[in-house]
């Protein structure tokens, strides 16, 4: 018999529900790339964003700027904190005077008076020295913080493009009269992590600029002109190298930690660390320590000093104003751009190609969007990264199914032929696997189930002919129905059984499983069965069922006027063997070396070797071990 399939490209059946498809997958592509903090694709976005972000940063040294650590070593060797504030004067002394630093940024705020010498040497240099002193802003606005007095900043009637804080920790009034000051507070994202810096602040009708900006406005090779202050809330992309809305700047992480020049304190006390190595350079000022508590997570790492971060936002409007920035890319328009590409090569694609096919476009699609996204990530901090991802899931949950449906719509009419052999599930996925002929035959790894009835013929033998007819449909249903469920082939009836096999026409991976799975159910339906025929006083039944795997023939077999589809090889026989063993066991399924080998979903239970009829060896047995353990139970 040959198979009646004939090839015809298939299509969806009108060009309505097409046209919706791809207006609904652009328009959520477009959607995507306005997504507000709460939605999933956002948190993804993110999460993408950061693994790009810490793959592309550089470990080249960052020469311009040197990092200052009031490290746990520094601690051990000058005493715990807080130091004396003649410690900090003196250490900031060393900077400007011997190390000859272009100027210095401290991360640490004194709301509290200390020392009065310490305080003194701090304020003069504040008031007079490239020294900028820190203020530390909260955006939370849980509690009326107000700790300190502000100092610096320019007047503002609102806030405009700054970030507004609800309150602040500065330092104590000796200090106030600091002439450069900068913000060292951080808004976290929803996860924690420190991805965006508020580059100006906005408090009580005045703008305060950040630790790093009020550094190179201090001492930075290029100033920012105090008048500019306006123009660069506004527009502060170009200026502070960094992009976003509302005063928060993405930073971009472009130096790995590593990259930075990190000098512990006490090696600036002792002078131990060499001069030119400082000199000319920018120093932040901070502590590492974790006893000072000043760690936050970035996308480069868990756990890092806070100090880092205002180092990363230095380096992002150093480059900046080198002309070493990532010229701005329409990341938005590319995102949008290539998911409309996509939606419109997969509406004509889906239609007409197998489904195989169309799951590999979406995957090379996607593959290829990850290389664009690695891409464009330093270009535009602002657009989704995972938004065309979106489109190509919608287009895999509904355009593929869509074509699914229509092509089994159009070809099961010339499938009946294959569907007295093979489940409705098998036959579905011989439409979209789009065979040129299903039933030829191929070779392949199966698993042979057969199963038949116990003493049939004792059970029968006082029946009319009508009464042993029912039974025996009664009893092949429980049969057939679990093996149609676990998409087996049913190869033939044998009177009081049947052989169903797992593997073909189509291969699958766990086909010894698949059976296993059928043989469980077929147990199940059997009781089932006898507890009708107890209620009706009626002897209960036993099945029996053999089970093994292995390399078989699988196909269409015949002469030209009749025809059968069935498989042949050695693991059929064994099969065979197996099923006439369990008349002697007090197991009703018995499974051999080949399936038990393959399964992974099943527990099973040794029963030793026996020597199969028509074998040169033993064959080990096998049997559920959910079955023997019912078998030996009281």
């Amino acid at each position: 018999m040959t198979s009646p399939l004939s090839s015809r490209a298939p299509t969806l059946s009108s060009a309505l529900p097409r046209a919706l498809v791809a207006l609904v997958a652009v328009a959520l592509a477009v959607w995507a790339q306005w997504l507000p903090a709460s939605v999933e694709s956002y948190v993804a976005n993110e999460w993408l964003r950061d693994r790009i972000v810490r793959m592309q940063a550089s470990t080249v040294p960052e020469t311009r700027l040197v990092v200052v650590d009031i490290d746990e070593a520094s601690l051990s060797a000058d005493g715990p904190w807080p130091w004396p504030r003649e410690r900090v004067a003196a250490l900031i002394e060393q900077l400007l005077g011997p190390y000859q630093a272009r100027g210095v940024a401290l991360d640490v705020v004194f709301p509290e008076p200390g020392d009065r010498d310490g305080d003194t040497r701090l304020a003069l240099l504040a008031q007079h020295g490239p020294l900028v002193m820190p203020q530390a802003f909260d955006f939370n606005g849980a509690l009326p913080l107000r700790k300190g007095g502000l100092s610096g900043g320019e007047a503002a009637a609102t806030a405009g493009a700054a970030v507004p804080a609800s309150g602040y920790i500065a330092n104590h009034a000796g200090l106030a009269l600091a002439a450069h000051t900068g913000n060292i507070g951080f808004i976290p994202d929803k996860d924690g992590m420190i991805r965006r810096l508020p580059m100006l602040t906005w408090f009580a009708g005045r703008d305060y600029p950040t630790l790093s900006r009020a550094l190179l406005a201090c001492c930075g090779p290029d100033p920012i002109p105090s008048s500019s202050a306006g123009s660069a809330k506004a527009n502060g992309g170009p200026t502070d190298g960094m992009a976003g809305g509302d005063g928060l700047r993405r930073l971009p992480y472009s130096r790995a930690w590593e990259a930075y020049t990190v000098v512990p304190a006490a090696d600036i006390l002792a002078q131990r660390w060499p001069a030119s190595l400082i000199d000319g350079k920018l120093v932040l000022v901070g502590s590492s320590s974790l006893g000072l508590s000043d760690r936050v997570a970035t996308p480069l790492s868990a756990s890092t000093s806070g100090l880092l971060v205002h180092a990363a936002a230095l380096t992002a409007q150093l480059d900046a104003r080198a002309g070493l920035a990532p010229a701005p890319w329409p990341g938005r328009a590319i995102a949008i751009a290539y998911a409309v590409l996509l939606t419109a090569l997969v509406t004509y694609t889906v239609a007409r190609l197998p489904a195989w096919a169309n799951l590999a476009i979406l995957a090379a699609a996607s593959l290829l969007w990850l290389f664009l996204a690695w891409l464009t990530v330093p270009h535009d901090a602002e657009f989704n990264s995972t938004g065309p991802l979106l489109t190509h899931l919608f287009l895999l949950a509904v355009a593929v199914p869509l074509a699914w449906q229509s092509t089994q719509r159009q070809s099961r009419k010339l499938l009946g032929t294959l569907r007295q052999y093979v489940a409705d599930a098998v036959v579905d996925e011989l439409l979209r696997s789009n065979l040129r002929d299903p039933l030829a035959p191929r070779r392949g790894d199966v698993t042979t189930l057969i199963a038949d009835m116990e003493g049939y013929t004792s059970h029968v033998e006082a029946l009319t002919v009508e009464q042993a007819a029912q039974l025996t449909r009664d009893f092949l249903n429980c049969l057939t129905r679990p093996v149609l469920a676990q998409r087996g082939t049913l190869d033939k009836y044998t009177g009081d059984g049947l052989v169903a096999f797992w593997g073909a026409p189509l291969p699958v991976a766990d086909h010894a499983d698949q059976a296993l799975d059928a043989a469980l159910a077929i147990i199940a339906e059997v009781r089932a069965f006898n507890r009708v025929r107890a209620a009706r006083a009626e002897a209960p039944l036993r099945v029996r069922i053999g089970i093994e795997s292995g390399i078989a023939m699988a196909g269409d077999f015949g002469a030209s006027s009749r025809s059968i589809y069935t498989a042949v090889g050695d693991s059929v026989n064994v099969a065979s063997r197996l099923e006439t063993a369990a008349r002697d066991l007090p197991y009703d399924v018995i499974i051999g070396p080949g399936t038990a080998q393959r399964a992974r979903r099943h527990r099973l239970t040794g029963l030793g070797e026996i020597m199969l009829r028509g074998r040169e060896h033993s064959t080990t047995l096998y049997t559920l071990a959910a079955l023997a353990e019912a078998a030996v139970a009281p």
